[in-house]
């Protein structure tokens, strides 16, 4: 990588996840951010960037959670691919459909805190990441199988997008794993078995509201949710 932006800020961003698993926590695995096609041009980006996830983030299904002291909550309904293998570092996608397991549904919670501009700082902060809902994983999905699967996004009892272009605003699910290997083995790590990748929001992200819930679908397979706390309520997340 040359682009100094993501070399300081994933060094900065690396440097904060030893800390935290140093702390007890473990790897849950990466996200992707940035692949949208509006993105990738406003950062002059060639592929999606990478946050990481750990224990501390993951959040049952079904969960409430209280956004009072967010800046902008924004809730990202995403594919995720459960990793059955180490994948080294720069793989290709064809090593990386080797890899994925299984798929799933996910939500991925962002507070967007950092105003849109400075790249090396939104990742240092790795990039608006709170929580992460994960649905079951579908073994018969391996090799990053989509074919039928369609997502259907409700914001409380409306259903507000529904499209079975999966990949349309995040690339492919083999690319971007393959992509995000390739940033990880500039810095010396790797995408590990056991862990997981969300691949991006497969639709706009939606600002979330107090006292109402998202439900997210890749049907068919079984929903997966998140409740959000009313204003006079506190919730610990």
């Amino acid at each position: 990588m040359t682009d100094v932006r993501i070399n300081r800020g994933l060094e900065r961003l690396l440097e904060r996840r030893r800390t935290i698993l140093a702390s007890g926590r473990q790897s849950l695995g990466w996200k992707a951010a940035f692949g949208a096609p509006a993105f990738l041009d406003r950062f002059g980006l060639g592929g999606p960037v990478v946050g990481f996830m750990t224990d501390a983030s993951l959040t049952p299904d079904g969960t409430t959670v209280d956004i009072s002291t967010w800046a902008h909550a924004v809730a990202e309904p995403e594919v995720a691919a459960f990793i059955g293998q180490d994948l080294p570092g720069g793989s290709d996608e064809e090593q990386a459909l080797s890899a994925v397991a299984s798929i799933g549904p996910a939500i991925e919670l962002a507070d967007i805190d950092l105003p849109l501009e400075d790249l090396e700082e939104i990742l240092a902060g790795n990039i608006f990441h709170r929580a992460v809902i994960l649905g079951a994983p579908d073994p018969e999905r391996a090799g990053a199988n989509l074919t039928g699967l369609e997502a259907r996004v409700r914001l409380g009892h409306a259903e507000i997008a529904r499209t079975g272009a999966l990949e349309d605003l995040t690339g492919r699910v083999a690319g971007v794993i393959s992509h995000l290997s390739h940033l990880l083995a500039g810095q010396g790590e790797m995408i590990r078995a056991g862990e997981v990748v969300i691949c991006g929001s497969v639709v706009p992200p939606i600002d979330l509201i107090p006292g109402t819930s998202i439900e997210f679908e890749l049907l068919p397979l079984h929903p997966i949710s998140v409740q959000v706390a009313p204003p006079a309520e506190t919730v610990t997340l």
